[in-house]
C-alpha cells in the first residue's frame, strides 16, 4: 500500500468517519531514518565534526531495511488491523540540501519497503526531511516526494493533526511558510476546542519537551517560552496526546494532569538503551492507551 498523501491540508484515509463508533487501534513510529546507523558508526557518534567527503561512495543503510522490513512483517501480521500507521518523522537521513543524490536511493528503498504494509501510512515532516533550516528548495522537494507537510484528518471520530515542527526550530530561511503554518495551526485548535470530536491529538517530530515541561532547552526539545505557550495552547483545547520522535529513546510526561506528550524511539538508531520498535496506540472511548512494542529479529 503505497504512502498516503494529503493534499491541501486534508488527508483522506478509508476510514474517515467523523463519527466515533467503537474501540480501535493505531500504529505510531518514528525515526526509521535509513542511513542514520551507518552514520554513528562511521562517526564514532561524532556526526557534527565527521568529513563527509567519501559519503556518496560509501553510505549503506541494510541495518535500517531490515528493521524497516521487521515492522512492516510485525504490522501486517497484527489479528485485529490498525486503522493506520503514522511515522513521525526523520523518514531519511541524507539531508535534502547536502546529499540529494543519497537521499534519491534512500528513498526508492523506503517506498519499496512500506509499499508492502498492508495498512495506510502516514508521513510526519523532521528535521532530516526538510533539513535542519528548511528552504524552499527542501520544504518542495518534500511536497513532492509525501505529500503536504502539515495536514489535519480524521479517523473514527478522533481529530489528528499533523505538525511540521521544524518551522518552530529554524524557519530563517521560509518566514512565510512559517508563518502560513502558525496561522493552520491556530485554526485546527480552535476546531479542537470545539468538542466536535471524540478525542483530537497532535503528531510531530520534535517533542516539546523530554521529560518535564520546565526543562531548559536542548538539541532535542523546543525553546521554553514557545513551549509554555503552546503546551497551554493545546490543553485549553483539550488536546489529550501529542505523539513524537526525534530523540531515538522512550521519554515523556504529562502536562496538567491531563494532556501527554509521548516521545517514541526509532525504528531506526538507537541513541539510549531501548531497542528498536514502534507504539501501538489503543483508542477507547474515554482515554487513550500506548504500548511500545520491540522490534522482532528477521
Amino acid at each position: 500500500m503505497p504512502v498516503y498523501r494529503a493534499k491541501e491540508g486534508v488527508l483522506q484515509l478509508p476510514d474517515s468517519s467523523e463519527e466515533w463508533t467503537k474501540e480501535f487501534t493505531f500504529i505510531q513510529a518514528a525515526d526509521c531514518q535509513l542511513g542514520l546507523e551507518w552514520v554513528m558508526i562511521e562517526s564514532e557518534h561524532d556526526v557534527a565534526n565527521t568529513d563527509w567527503k567519501n559519503y556518496y561512495e560509501t553510505s549503506t543503510w541494510e541495518d535500517e531495511i531490515r528493521w524497516c522490513k521487521s515492522f512492516v512483517s510485525m504490522v501486517n501480521k497484527m489479528e485485529i488491523k490498525p486503522k493506520f500507521a503514522i511515522m513521525c518523522g526523520d523518514i531519511l537521513d541524507a539531508m535534502p540540501e547536502r546529499w540529494p543524490e543519497v537521499r534519491d536511493r534512500q528513498n526508492v528503498d523506503f517506498q519499496r519497503i512500506f509499499k508492502e504494509l498492508d495498512i495506510p501510512l502516514v508521513c510526519v515532516c523532521g528535521n532530516h526531511d526538510v533539513g535542519n533550516s528548511p528552504t524552499q528548495e527542501t520544504v518542495d522537494k518534500y511536497r513532492s516526494e509525501f505529500g503536504d507537510d502539515w495536514f489535519s484528518f480524521v479517523c473514527n471520530g478522533v481529530f489528528c493533526i499533523v505538525v511540521n515542527s521544524q518551522y518552530y526550530e529554524d524557519p530563517q530561511f521560509v518566514p512565510e511558510i512559517a508563518a502560513e503554518h502558525d496561522s493552520w495551526l491556530c485554526e485546527q485548535v480552535e476546531i479542537a476546542k470545539s468538542g466536535k470530536y471524540q478525542h483530537s491529538v497532535i503528531f510531530q517530530h520534535i517533542p516539546l519537551y523530554v521529560e518535564t515541561p520546565d526543562e531548559p532547552k536542548i538539541y532535542f526539545n523546543y525553546v521554553p517560552e514557545l513551549r509554555a505557550k503552546m503546551l497551554k495552547q493545546f490543553s485549553e483545547a483539550g488536546i489529550c496526546k501529542i505523539f513524537c520522535g526525534h530523540y531515538h529513546r522512550n521519554a515523556g510526561g504529562w502536562y496538567d494532569d491531563k494532556m501527554e506528550l509521548v516521545v517514541t524511539s526509532a525504528i531506526g538508531a538507537q541513541l539510549g538503551k531501548d531497542k528498536n520498535g514502534f507504539r501501538v496506540v489503543t483508542v477507547q472511548e474515554k482515554e487513550i492507551t500506548h504500548e511500545y512494542v520491540e522490534l522482532e529479529d528477521l
